[in-house]
Parts: structure tokens; sequence; C-alpha cells
């Protein structure tokens, strides 16, 4: 059997798309190796994985890691939501389409576990992402501009500090 046609479980779907998302577990275990959205997945989390290390490493002031740290979050949170439709998939909808011969055993439980495990870690990253690149967005607008003073509001003549 080729590996499109061999019966593939639903379960364990949920489970590698929940554990190995990013790097496309889940879609090498139901399309084979040789699936492209599956390699694609390389990218942006390997691009993320270094922006997380360059801010480790460089600290929060380095512009690159402001922008690269996000793709990581991003293909974590979709990971995710990918693990919530394996799990919350009607049965009879999955073995149409990846079990005709619904020769793979049946833990629903596992399943249900599995979504809601995905659905707490992606609602904890997607958030974490979004107020990153929000206060990143906010320190990057309030930092001073390479043309000195021209943006700053020229001190009124004659005004004293009242410290």
């Amino acid at each position: 059997m080729s590996p499109a046609a061999a019966p593939r479980s639903k379960t364990v779907a949920t489970w590698l798309a929940l554990a190995g998302g990013a790097l496309g577990l889940h879609r090498f275990y139901l399309h084979g190796w040789g699936d492209r959205w599956g390699w694609l997945l390389w990218l942006p989390t390997l691009l993320g994985g270094w922006g997380a290390l360059r801010m480790n490493a460089l600290g929060q002031d380095d512009r690159l890691a402001w922008v690269l740290t996000p793709f990581l979050g991003l293909t974590l949170s979709g990971a995710m939501l990918t693990a919530v439709v394996y799990g919350l998939t009607p049965r009879e909808r999955w073995q149409a389409r990846h079990d005709p011969a619904g020769s793979t055993r049946a833990w629903p439980w596992l399943d249900v576990v599995g979504a809601v495990a995905a659905t707490a870690i992606g609602a904890i990253v997607l958030i974490a992402t979004i107020a990153f690149v929000a206060q990143r967005s906010f320190e990057y607008a309030a930092l001073p501009s390479s043309r000195g003073s021209a943006t700053s509001p020229p001190a009124a003549e004659g005004a004293s500090s009242t410290r």
C-alpha cells in the first residue's frame, strides 16, 4: 500500500499535530514524506526558532528577532488548530477520507483530550504572539528616528521645571 492509501488513525493524526505539528509530522503521517505542505512548515518554524534564539542571546533590542519570532508562534497556533480540527472531525467523515475500511482502532476520548489540549496550547501561544507583536510595534513606533530631534517637540522658552 502506498502512504496515501494506507489507513490512518484519527487519534494518531491528532496527537502528531499536537506534538509535532509545527514540523509537519501530521502531514507526513497522512500524506507521506513527499507532502509539500509538510516540508513548507519547516521554514517559518525554523525562522521563528532562530528569532527566539537571537532574542535569548542578544536581548530584546534585536530588531531581526522582533520580526522572526512571531513566525514560530503563528506556526504553532496553526498546528494546534489543525489538531483541534482532526480531533473533532466526525468518525464517519474521517473514515471516508483516511480510513475507508475502518481498520484503525477508535479512541474517541483520546481525540477529545487532544483537541482540548490543542485548544489550550493554541490559545496561549496565539495570545502571547499577538501581545508580543503589539508590544514590539508600539516600542518600534516610540523609538527615536535617525533624524535626531526633528520628531521631538521643541522646548518652550522660559519654561521652568516644577520638580
